[in-house]
């Protein structure tokens, strides 16, 4: 119960900001590029708990790191928060400016990434203390969390932020089609997690992604 616990503790913040600053992001480019709807329903704020899903932030997230403490055996954890409110239709470029949209919240975990790269350098350079574990440990999570959450969401499966970008890009023809995998694309996701698919395509560019942030900051 202790290891959970503090297991938990780790990774509470850095799964909260990793999630819900996603979500803020979409509506800030949003309101950027024409629709104001994120911003009218007070989405586009740092504040965690105007974008907390019980169950995606919390629930989830929860079970996940229980289980695999609980079992000792690794997962890949991922959550969600509630979607922020876009109207593509308020866009002034409707189908150029959904690939941007799309774009902020991988993009805003990037960010994040490199963030938790910097205090995970910080905390091996400044003097050693009682901090300094727990310091490690949480940027480690930050920077895996915010890994797992970019190279998921660029899949290009709709309604993931790859597959709106790929809606984006397609000719007009071909982007309506595709589009309509929307409604099926969490239940194929869940499919391709529990059939190993999923970690299998994504546990490679994770660790990829991983040795960059090691040698960007060198450690």
């Amino acid at each position: 119960m202790e290891a959970l616990i503090s297991t938990l503790a780790i990774w509470a913040l850095p799964v909260l900001l990793a999630i819900t600053l996603h979500e803020a992001a979409h509506g800030y480019v949003a309101r950027h590029f024409g629709d104001p709807t994120a911003a009218m329903a007070g989405r586009i704020t740092l504040n965690p708990l105007k974008h907390i899903d019980p169950v995606g932030t919390v629930l989830v997230p929860v079970g996940i790191l229980a289980l695999s403490t609980l079992m000792g055996v690794g997962s890949i954890l991922f959550g969600w928060a509630r979607p922020v409110p876009v109207d593509f239709s308020r866009l002034r470029r409707p189908k150029a400016d959904m690939l941007w949209v799309a774009a902020a919240g991988p993009f805003m975990n990037f960010v994040m990434a490199l963030a938790w790269g910097l205090v995970f350098k910080l905390a091996l350079l400044l003097p050693t203390t009682g901090y300094t574990l727990p310091m490690l440990k949480m940027a480690d999570a930050g920077m895996h969390i915010n890994a797992i959450l970019m190279i998921l969401n660029l899949l290009p499966l709709p309604p993931l932020d790859g597959g709106r970008m790929a809606v984006s890009l397609l000719p007009h023809r071909w982007a309506v089609r595709f589009a309509r995998l929307e409604p099926y694309g969490l239940p194929i996701l869940l499919v391709l997690l529990f059939l190993g698919v999923l970690g299998a395509i994504l546990l490679p560019l994770i660790a990829l992604f991983r040795y960059f942030l090691a040698v960007l900051f060198g450690f």
